[in-house]
């Protein structure tokens, strides 16, 4: 069985992107359900897939995230990784289905757990909204915070991979990717045309699909009144590509196949290089 990649809630796994996409396994009412229930559940995916890697948005309630790190103590395992990529959920989402689709193919727990960290530099998620007056995730200046009470004012904001902030005008738009992407977006309480019919051709994506809202989206960006947007890698040659072009390690104190310099599932990181002995003579 290929490894689980798990997430929070059901809106965060979305539909297969291809036909070898893995189903998400949702780990329902983590803040709900009894400790021995999310035991009995967790014991069980470790049992039939070997490993999970859980991602999970930084903007789930505290006791959500609590429960993970919980449940992963008590079994004392390093079976399972937790994964909290910065990014604004929608574009957690997309990481999640990305690693769906690499977890079918031969990479080993490790490296597919490392390659989430490696895939999210390829991800460029923002959202277009109506005030960010609560915005504080990205830099917003007095100005801006300002004109967010001018009636009917806008703003097209980037918060990953480099922050951006612009108030919607004819001319106005965000830096993008300098390659090839699809855009994913998702519908909130913000009526606009902006991002499909601009930002889209100002990016020049291949594809353009819409999803449902994320529930932590409002939270995450401050508001309800917004579209958000991601725009990503979809096809699975390419970011196989990717994840097996970078050097693979091991990580000396679990074992297992990484790469990057921090284990995903034992959070261990490469311990310092020896001093070298003062030369003499």
């Amino acid at each position: 069985m290929p490894t689980a990649i798990a997430v929070t809630s059901a809106d965060l796994a979305l539909p297969p992107q291809d036909e070898r996409t893995v189903p998400a396994v949702v780990l329902r009412d983590l803040d709900r359900q009894p400790l021995d229930h999310s035991l009995v559940v967790m014991q069980g995916l470790i049992e039939q897939h070997g490993h999970v890697i859980v991602v999970c948005s930084q903007a789930a309630p505290r006791a959500v995230r609590q429960r993970l790190h919980t449940v992963r103590s008590l079994l004392e395992s390093d079976r399972v990784a937790l994964f909290r990529p910065d990014l604004p959920p929608l574009g957690v989402a997309v990481l999640a289905r990305q690693l769906r689709q690499l977890a079918s193919c031969d990479l080993s727990p490790g490296v597919l757990a490392s390659a989430g960290r490696l895939l999210t530099h390829y991800i460029h998620a923002g959202a277009l909204l109506g005030s960010v007056a609560k915005l504080d995730r990205v830099p917003v200046g007095l100005k801006a915070h300002a004109k967010s009470w001018v009636p009917g004012a806008q703003f097209g904001v980037l918060a990953h991979p480099e922050p951006q902030l612009v108030r919607i005008a004819p001319d106005a738009t965000l830096a993008g990717p300098e390659f090839a992407t699809s855009l994913l977006v998702a519908k909130g309480q913000l009526q606009s045309d902006w991002v499909t019919a601009h930002l889209a051709k100002s990016w020049n994506v291949q594809g353009l699909r819409e999803a449902g809202l994320p529930a932590e989206s409002a939270a995450w960006w401050g508001t309800s009144k917004l579209i958000e947007f991601c725009a990503y890698l979809p096809d699975l040659p390419v970011l196989y590509q990717l994840v097996t072009s970078v050097r693979q390690g091991v990580c000396h104190w679990c074992g297992i196949d990484v790469i990057g310099d921090r284990c995903v599932f034992c959070s261990a990181t490469p311990p310092p290089a020896p001093d070298r002995p003062a030369l003499t003579g």
